[in-house]
């Protein structure tokens, strides 16, 4: 393997944009000094940015197996051979710094930031693009570099914080996860300043001021600071037009993307373009596809089942427990429903995946409040829309865990659950509490084994 090109390859020399920003097509092969030069070359790039987020390092796989798999929520079941092996391992926390996933991961990710890291280098030097569309993009490229450095300190902590492109010669040196999130709090008001509340259709899907608002609360909150978190959240709700869905079920498939409520999506787009999402595939049970194979991967555990209350609608939504197969049988399976949807070939489902949505920044504003009236509150607005009745102080149980819980149920599969039950300080507690049949608790760890490739050609980094 070359040096670090793992890390720091420009992703944007192999796409162009088109009329809609997610539509990529190949471009001939320039090199960088050529490519940088006008206002459409740095759209062509940061389109290549947005792409990064379907790959399989990032939303299209590696992504739910660390950060729901790996927690309380799902598991692979009893499949444990071949790629479901590497699923397996990450469940348990019996993996080692070889895993696929956890490589994919720390590769796609930094694809990602690599290709910012030069849109941010490269843009004062174009001379033909307008003040507005220049900000615009600077505040794009600040969202998605931090939302990639937000995953990697979750899964890593310790890690490389680049933010200029690489050159060769450049040492890599590690820091810890408050240096990562510091900067980002940093990046992220820069984003949410030169972001636009909303675009225009052809544009829809691109990072906004709720996007990038919404992520500097999630990093706020990691930070302790929950009073700077606080005034992040009410601009949100007061100045970002969002609101809830007064129907859980319709937040879900292609024909609601980009509601009312949705903040932020990876965009998915089928038709053999290679830009489809493969979790309907990953997700479903064999016989709930009308073409192609499920495999039943990502399974909900009985902790997350147990944790719905009686009458909760989003259940529905969420999970189901059995399908017909094949061959006409009812086969007893768990598995999630919320990337469920018709598809056209193989691992090419045109379903969105939801990154942030206005149900957290509700339940985010309860935890940087804390126990008030207003917290319960909050959270009794996404309890109402569930059917449920409203909590309060006198409910059993500490806020945490009211809080905890409403956030597990009401944001399952969407990858928020292992940042929570670190942010919570509860991933033993949580983690024993619901598979100690499966999971050895000398084995639980916060952090991912950095990939072995990173430590060979890295020298000085030091291993989780």
């Amino acid at each position: 393997m070359k040096k670090i090109i793992i890390l720091f390859t420009v992703l944007s020399l192999s796409f162009s944009c088109s009329n809609e920003f997610t539509d990529l097509a190949p471009i001939s092969n320039r090199n960088e000094a050529d490519f940088f030069n006008t206002a459409g070359d740095l759209l062509a790039s940061l389109n290549a940015s947005y792409a990064g987020l379907q790959d399989p390092g990032v939303y299209n796989r590696a992504y739910w197996t660390m950060f729901e798999m790996r927690s309380d929520n799902t598991d692979q079941g009893a499949d444990a051979t071949g790629l479901a092996r590497q699923y397996t391992e990450i469940n348990q926390f019996t993996e080692n710094s070889l895993n696929e996933q956890v490589d994919a991961a720390w590769r796609g990710s930094y694809s990602v930031i690599a290709n910012c890291n030069v849109i941010l280098q490269r843009i004062d030097k174009v001379s033909d693009i307008e003040e507005g569309l220049k900000n615009r993009i600077i505040g794009e490229a600040y969202f998605l570099r931090s939302l990639m450095y937000y995953h990697l300190a979750v899964a890593f902590g310790n890690i490389p914080l680049q933010l200029t492109p690489f050159v060769p010669g450049d040492v890599l040196t590690q820091v810890n996860a408050t240096a990562v999130y510091t900067q980002l709090a940093a990046d992220l008001a820069i984003a949410e300043t030169n972001l636009p509340i909303s675009y225009s259709a052809s544009d829809r899907g691109r990072a906004t001021k709720g996007a990038a608002a919404t992520l500097l609360a999630k990093v706020q909150l990691t930070l302790g600071n929950k009073a700077n978190a606080e005034a992040t959240l009410r601009r949100i709700i007061a100045n970002y037009n969002y609101s809830l869905l007064p129907n859980f079920a319709n937040l879900w498939g292609a024909a609601n993307e980009n509601n009312a409520e949705s903040i932020f999506e990876v965009q998915f787009k089928s038709g053999g373009i290679g830009q489809g999402s493969f979790l309907t595939n990953e997700f479903s049970p064999s016989g709930d596809l009308q073409t192609g194979q499920g495999f039943g991967r990502n399974r909900p555990t009985l902790a997350l089942i147990n944790a719905f209350e009686p009458g909760d609608l989003r259940f529905s939504s969420s999970i189901g427990t059995s399908y017909i197969n094949n061959a006409n049988v009812v086969v007893n399976q768990n598995y999630g429903k919320k990337q469920l949807g018709s598809l056209p070939t193989e691992n090419d489902s045109d379903i969105n995946f939801v990154v942030f949505r206005y149900a957290d920044v509700l339940l985010m504003l309860a935890e940087a409040l804390g126990e008030t009236p207003e917290s319960y509150g909050l959270i009794n607005q996404v309890r109402t829309r569930a059917g449920l009745a409203n909590i309060s102080s006198s409910t059993p149980g500490t806020f945490q865990n009211k809080l905890l819980k409403e956030r597990q149920v009401e944001l399952a599969f969407e990858n928020h659950r292992w940042a929570d039950l670190k942010r919570f300080g509860v991933v033993n507690q949580k983690l024993l509490e619901s598979e100690s049949d499966v999971i050895n608790a000398n084995d639980i760890k916060d952090l991912f084994f950095i990939p072995q490739r990173e430590m060979d050609i890295n020298p000085n980094f030091v291993q989780n």
